[in-house]
């Protein structure tokens, strides 16, 4: 029974090309921004962004890359994240996080994301989310 690897040690090492590289990323990240303006349900996440999402989708998917192991875009073209200080004009609370994260998941699963994969992403992207949060409520 030695041969046999459990999925985690199957799965690649790199996030990014466990989840499929630059072509995956940008679709998830495509998804994601899509589902934000055609669902009733994300709507105040929505209107925390621009009239147009192309620089919205152009930083998430270099953020993206970066974070998850491939080339780190978002450094190279906007220098350090710095998440919070970039989001704090926003006002962002229990349902702006609740629904970013709502429709991440979302991208996600549309997107079939390998299930264990999704699960770790997901489990990042609440830690992050809650840490954006810039209002109590």
């Amino acid at each position: 029974m030695s041969g046999i690897l459990k999925l985690e040690e199957r799965a690649p090492q790199i996030l990014y090309d466990w989840i499929g590289g630059e072509s995956a990323v940008r679709a998830l990240v495509e998804r994601f921004y899509d589902l934000m303006e055609l669902e009733p349900a994300y709507r105040e996440l929505r209107a925390l962004h621009p009239s147009t999402t192309a620089g919205s989708r152009d930083k998430l998917f270099a953020f993206l890359s970066g974070w998850l192991g491939g080339p780190d875009l978002y450094v190279q073209q906007h220098g350090h994240p710095r998440l919070r200080a970039r989001h704090l004009p926003y006002s962002i609370g229990v349902l702006e996080r609740n629904q970013w994260l709502a429709c991440m998941a979302q991208a996600l699963r549309e997107r079939e994301v390998d299930s264990l994969l999704a699960t770790r992403l997901e489990a990042s992207f609440a830690n992050t989310a809650d840490w954006m949060r810039n209002r109590s409520a």
